[in-house]
């Protein structure tokens, strides 16, 4: 069945993503899913785009900014591009965007049906009603701007789109998938993520299902003028109506602040990751993965790669984790580690490709990452928050640091050591 999953606020940010990322983004967004392909199949893939929590935490891992609405832009954007020319492939296709492009899922998704050999129109009436309710049947304040509908080779799908209220700052995302889904207008959401504004008119709700129909049947018996009496008479009526609170969901507070703060990690399982990247880095890689120049800070941000291709829903819970692996487009929690971001992809993409020729050694040292990482994470110590993002950006000269604001260079201090 599909399941409401949680809630998010997401401060609404403005701009866009620097090539040099977004083609990395696209490069490691793609790997990652091959890999969940491979391990869990496709339908657990469409089943992680539809959770909210890991969404967030996918893009995090990939350097852009882990707690902003544009994570959802910038993601879907990244694995429509990479994922298109596996499609083939993987089964996958990737419709839809910003703006216009959103406008134009029906017509993606018609070609799609007549190259693969489905429904192409009931996919396109799929995506028309999906934006239908969550921009009129579910009035909370936020205006859709992008629509995102990924869909596999047997009609399976995940919906991914997102509103904005302007005169808050904010936006809401809403994730649908398809499985176990019966109904439209019946509490059809995977997850809803925004904070709540105000008075929210939720028709999809499953108790308005007497509402539904009441309002069916005032429009038939009694006409728009009826109606328009009735109304004012409850205007003129002293009872205040008993209004049924919405049920509560789990709610992932974004912060508005863009450093990451200490309170904003779950310390434990960072240091976990570490101690994982510590333990497996020197009996795995040097065996199995041989790649040239990956050095301890790259397992380090394999550990959180890993995670995010194998944890568990419960993992996701602080995305801003997730923002140490490869820092931050716009230098929080640090500058992005190209040379780092580069050997991530390099040993991801090594090890997919191995596990197409049946060689699974190398992708099994990534997932050993994580079962490392869960077993130590109740022991492990190590340096706090504060002092890792201090050392990275330290460090970011040498790791080939890269914001909005140009490339990292060394302090003037290091520059007279140097000489």
């Amino acid at each position: 069945m599909a399941q409401r999953t949680g809630s998010a606020n997401l401060p609404l940010h403005t701009g866009r993503v620097p090539p040099w990322l977004a083609e990395r983004m696209t490069r490691l967004g793609t790997v990652i899913s091959q890999a969940i392909v491979h391990h869990y199949g496709r339908d657990e893939l469409l089943r992680r785009l539809a959770h909210p929590f890991w969404f967030q935490s996918f893009g995090a891992v990939m350097g852009m900014d882990w707690h902003s609405s544009g994570i959802t832009t910038s993601v879907l954007g990244a694995l429509k591009r990479g994922l298109q020319p596996l499609s083939g492939e993987l089964g996958l296709h990737v419709c839809g965007g910003r703006g216009r492009h959103s406008r134009l899922t029906p017509q993606e998704l018609v070609a799609i049906g007549d190259r693969v050999g489905l429904d192409g129109q009931a996919l396109a009436r799929s995506s028309r009603l999906v934006a239908k309710v969550d921009s009129a049947a579910v009035q909370d304040g936020y205006d859709l701007y992008l629509h995102g509908f990924i869909v596999a080779d047997d009609g399976k799908w995940v919906v991914v789109q997102q509103g904005m209220n302007g005169a808050n700052r904010q936006a809401r995302r809403y994730h649908w998938l398809s499985e176990g889904l019966t109904s439209f207008v019946d509490q059809p959401h995977a997850a809803i993520e925004g904070r709540g504004e105000g008075e929210i008119v939720n028709l999809t709700d499953h108790r308005a299902e007497a509402s539904r129909l009441g309002q069916l049947d005032l429009l038939h018996s009694l006409g728009p003028d009826g109606i328009a009496g009735e109304l004012a008479k409850l205007a003129e009526s002293e009872r205040e109506p008993v209004v049924q609170q919405q049920l509560a969901l789990p709610h992932l507070e974004m912060p508005g602040h863009h450093d990451v703060r200490p309170a904003d990690v779950n310390l434990r399982r960072l240091h976990g990751n570490l101690a994982a990247a510590a333990d497996r880095g020197p009996s795995d890689f040097a065996e199995l993965l041989l790649v040239p120049g990956v050095g301890a800070r790259t397992v380090q941000a394999l550990a959180m790669v890993s995670e995010v291709i194998h944890g568990a829903p419960y993992c996701f819970a602080d995305p801003a984790r997730f923002s140490l692996a490869h820092g931050g487009k716009d230098r929080h929690p640090f500058p992005v580690p190209i040379r780092v971001y580069d050997e991530t992809i390099g040993v991801l993409k090594s090890a997919v490709q191995q596990a197409k020729l049946g060689r699974d050694e190398e992708l099994g040292a990534i997932r050993r990452l994580d079962e490392q990482a869960r077993r130590l994470e109740r022991r492990a110590r190590g340096p706090g928050v504060e002092e890792l993002i201090a050392r990275e950006r330290r460090m970011s000269p040498a790791y080939g640091g890269r914001s909005v604001f140009g490339e990292e260079r060394p302090s003037p201090d290091e520059d007279q050591e140097r000489s």
